[in-house]
């Protein structure tokens, strides 16, 4: 155990050594230390599967929310603390029933600048999704851009679910990329990633295979018996199912095989909508032999390829390594990237089996994580980088701001600006670096903190800055913060310690010192020793709102507040 509590940024001062206890009681450490823990709470340290029923308040909501959700909103912590306990709250994230976005829009017609845009197939504010393609690169390019804004946005205003945090983890899963340059088939599979998102890992990777993206990405509408394409046959084993750890031994025969059942598989653009049918001559109906690994089975050849696709697949999860691989995947997802042989044993293993036992339903694997001992242990809150869409869709949503939604052009600038904030920090949805999806998941040792380089640090705090202090604008739509209407969500704000409380529960996961939060009342206080400085001056402001001087006075304290808060690498943690 030592070995682990130090791989969490020594989140814990030296203590006496333990094996076995299943909570510790952490004494007081001096206010010098970087993150001090309070005296006489009790951490979970040894947490396992078991149902969690300790502490229930807002550092265990929002923990909830931070991996739930893309960040923590006062309206939404105030909705999860209305739950009696952990698990009450878990239950309804995870069994709310949400409806289906409304699609995606023609935001982007334009008839001005050097580039005017006209989509001669959809009016200003009509959906695109079931319009014909425009056979035009730049409109094309408008209307993927389009989705991807889309996308952001249901992140930026998710409700409290995990349907999109999910639909993210099933993209970096199957990993695709708008390289296909098709936006209705990108809009198509985000969909089929979110309707799946919580339901049948074995129905989600058959409906990926016949899927009209995915058959373009990896080549299936080019397969055919006369020159098998090994492409999505190789990556369906390697990547999506029993995965490349060291029991999966499946055979180089075993990708030939694969590739030969899934050949003749087509996609029909229509105007209205893409479908994929089986063209039969393409396919080879010949018998496939697989190797050791499989049992040395055969599928015998049949000229229905869907028949021929079932039973590839019930051999595939037939084997005890997809469940162990996508259960690794989640845990990597969701908790921490660091699995040893105690969390293989304890958690990885049951869950597991839990999926075996529940023929792959992914929802009972999500409640038995989401609901134990083992997600709410201290060591796992705050112990990771956050991603660059939970950085910006989160600072979005930790403030309240939301992108209007008119003038169409500039939600679709202000969209796009955002998507490209995210790509400057090495992470823009629609665009993986490659197959495997993004390195932070799955790159040892290194993991998540891939996401901070030099460049990729100044570029978060650039975008903090901008929120905080300024705005992101296009024409005469802004994004900034309403310093003031923050302020006054919460309970006391006349009171320097209890605002700076309320600001540390939703904004940093990690417990803060004394000395930290002395240092960040004094910006408060501009130096002022005492706290009726920011009480007098807040309550002058309530009392005459219309008073500039009295507004300036707390906002340009409060500003300066938040900013300095933003950039601390407590902020950047999840």
């Amino acid at each position: 155990m030592a070995e682990r509590k130090i791989s969490r940024r020594q989140f814990f001062s030296p203590s006496p050594s333990f094996t076995s206890p299943r909570v510790i009681q952490v004494k007081k450490l001096t206010d010098k230390q970087e993150t001090p823990i309070v005296s006489n709470v009790e951490f979970t340290l040894i947490g396992d599967l078991k149902p969690y029923s300790g502490s229930w308040g807002a550092d265990q909501a929002c923990h909830l929310l931070r991996r739930m959700t893309f960040g923590v909103t006062k309206k939404q912590l105030d909705q999860v603390l209305a739950f009696k306990s952990a698990i009450s709250a878990v239950d309804f994230a995870l069994t709310v029933k949400r409806n289906a976005p409304s699609p995606p829009i023609n935001n982007y017609n334009r008839s001005t600048g050097d580039n005017p845009i006209k989509d001669p197939n959809v009016a200003l504010g009509q959906t695109w999704v079931n319009a014909k393609s425009p056979n035009d690169s730049d409109i094309e390019f408008c209307r993927i851009e389009s989705w991807r804004g889309w996308w952001l946005d249901r992140m930026i205003q998710s409700d409290f679910n995990l349907t999109e945090k999910m639909t993210l983890f099933w993209h970096n899963h199957f990993s695709t990329k708008t390289n296909v340059f098709n936006a209705r088939a990108l809009y198509v599979h985000n969909s089929l990633l979110r309707k799946y998102a919580l339901g049948n890992f074995k129905a989600l990777v058959k409906a990926v295979t016949l899927d009209p993206q995915m058959l373009y990405f990896l080549n299936g509408a080019e397969n055919e018996k006369s020159a098998p394409d090994e492409n999505y046959a190789r990556e369906l084993q390697e990547l999506f199912t029993v995965g490349k750890d060291s029991t999966s031994q499946y055979q180089e025969m075993d990708v030939v095989a694969a590739a030969r059942v899934l050949t003749g598989w087509r996609v029909n653009e229509g105007d209205n909508a893409l479908s994929v049918y089986l063209d039969k001559e393409a396919h080879d109906t010949n018998d496939k032999q697989f190797s050791k690994f499989y049992n040395n089975a055969l599928i015998v050849g049949n000229q229905d390829a869907e028949v021929e696709l079932d039973t590839l697949l019930d051999l595939i999860f037939k084997r005890p390594e997809v469940s162990l691989h996508i259960c690794r995947k989640i845990y990597r997802f969701f908790v921490y990237y660091k699995i040893n042989a105690e969390i293989e044993s304890t958690i990885i293993e049951p869950l597991a089996k839990i999926l075996r036992d529940n023929n792959f339903e992914i929802l009972p694997v999500l409640k038995t994580l989401f609901k134990s001992e083992h997600f709410f242990d201290a060591l796992n809150k705050g112990c990771f980088i956050k991603t660059p869409v939970d950085l910006v869709a989160g600072l979005m949503r930790n403030f309240n701001l939301t992108v209007p939604g008119t003038p169409f052009l500039n939600q679709w600038d202000l969209l796009n600006a955002l998507n490209y904030r995210c790509s400057d920090m090495a992470m823009i949805i629609g665009d993986p670096p490659n197959v495997a999806g993004w390195q932070a998941f799955r790159q040892s040792p290194i993991y998540y903190r891939m996401w901070i380089t030099g460049d990729t640090i100044r570029v978060r705090s650039q975008f903090i800055d901008n929120i905080i202090l300024d705005a992101i604008y296009t024409g005469d739509t802004q994004i900034s913060v309403d310093h003031l209407a923050f302020a006054k969500q919460f309970d006391h704000p006349e009171d320097p310690n209890l605002l700076i409380e309320d600001l540390l529960k939703l904004l940093t996961p990690i417990p803060f010192s004394k000395a930290k939060k002395v240092f960040l009342k004094n910006i408060l206080l501009s130096g002022e020793r005492t706290d009726d400085y920011w009480t007098t001056a807040w309550n002058a402001y309530i009392a005459n709102p219309n008073d500039e001087m009295a507004a300036d006075t707390v906002k340009s304290r409060f500003t300066q507040l938040l900013r300095y808060l933003l950039n601390l690498p407590e902020y950047q943690l999840s």
